[in-house]
């Protein structure tokens, strides 16, 4: 592994806030979704970053950025930025923006991220997982009592590692339940992540968003989620890709850094109702057949009303059972698995694999 490069490896931040009751019909409806560019920007220049993209249905407005995606839902904002960002620099001036211009409060928070590539190149607090829980303690407010921080898997030893904080205003959240996939890749397939690289002439007459819609279509990124979604690219110079992919009320986001040594590529979908967890969970093989990785973690967010589809409502064993089955024939072990529970009535599974010897022949 090279000893310092771009780091890919996401930091992730979803907040969601409670819409007003007594409010007129648009806040009401649209809540976040009416917060000023202003405001926006003003947060995103906290974490050091910038929107290059933008795109929106009827549910959601997502947002390619210089690192990484923004989502915003009228009573949610996932955010997840990659390289030395500050992310959790953004927590002040989003919750600021909410109660000034649209008389949101906060309901819940939770923040969570991998075992970076190269830590030591991290700005605070994000270099330390105490300092960032630190960091968080302080900047929500008090009405968010109920706490937890954890490190999965808890053995000492393991290269990867996922750390999760969460914050929420009741133990039990009473909404509607929604299932996040978070899929963290290492090693990929050097052939395969060629392909989101700019060839010779990509940068005259063409433009980002159009080398990044020939990235997606080459990959078959843009079916991973489903056919129907609304997919769009981004190519970077001289390397690197983002897409976002919207679906209803679902989303899904994938995101490459391809250098040879710390070669790294995500995927997240989310969004979706109580009853998909199934359909993400088996997206997760369509993503990691397009990269062929060495290394792969899946992290799986679902609330306590989340089912398998047809009723059965899910919980962490059948969860590692979908998982490995999704992964598992692409020639990946695991190697480690963990579940914890997170105010909120939220439950967090992971799972490590990598490439069995068998599988490099």
């Amino acid at each position: 592994m090279a000893s310092s490069g771009f780091e890919g490896f996401e930091k992730r931040l979803e907040l969601v806030f409670s819409l007003p009751v007594c409010a007129d019909g648009a806040r009401a409806r649209h809540g976040l979704r009416l917060l000023p560019v202003g405001a926006l920007r003003e947060a995103l220049d906290a974490a050091q970053c910038a929107v290059v993209s933008a795109a929106g249905n009827a549910s959601l407005d997502a947002y390619v950025l210089s690192e990484s995606s923004l989502f915003v839902y009228p009573s949610r904002a996932v955010l997840k930025t990659c390289g030395t960002t500050r992310l959790l620099r953004t927590v002040p001036p989003l919750l600021r923006a909410a109660a000034a211009e649209l008389g949101l409060a906060l309901r819940s928070c939770r923040y969570s991220r991998g075992s970076f590539l190269f830590p030591d190149a991290q700005p605070f607090p994000h270099a330390d997982f105490a300092d960032e829980v630190r960091f968080l303690d302080a900047a929500v407010p008090n009405t968010l009592r109920f706490r937890r921080s954890a490190v999965m898997p808890h053995r000492h030893g393991q290269e990867h590692k996922w750390h999760v904080y969460t914050a929420s205003t009741s133990d039990d959240d009473g909404g509607a339940a929604r299932c996040t996939v978070e899929v963290c890749m290492t090693e990929l397939d050097r052939t395969l992540a060629r392909q989101f690289y700019l060839t010779p002439g990509d940068d005259v007459g063409r433009t980002s968003h159009a080398a990044g819609d020939a990235m997606t279509a080459a990959s078959g990124l843009g079916d991973v989620m489903n056919p129907r979604a609304l997919a769009f690219g981004y190519a970077f110079a001289p390397c690197g890709y983002s897409m976002n992919a919207l679906d209803g009320e679902r989303y899904a986001t994938v995101h490459v850094t391809p250098e040879d040594g710390h070669s790294y590529a995500s995927y997240e979908c989310g969004g979706g109702g109580d009853d998909d967890a199934a359909g993400a969970i088996a997206s997760v093989g369509k993503a990691v057949a397009a990269f062929r990785p060495g290394a792969v973690s899946v992290s799986v967010c679902y609330g306590g009303g989340t089912t398998e589809g047809n009723g059965r409502a899910i919980d962490a064993g059948r969860v590692w059972s979908a998982v490995a089955d999704a992964v598992e024939p692409l020639g990946l072990a695991c190697r480690s698995r963990a579940a914890e529970d997170f105010p909120g009535a939220m439950t967090v599974t992971y799972q490590t694999f990598t490439r069995t010897p068998a599988s490099l022949t």
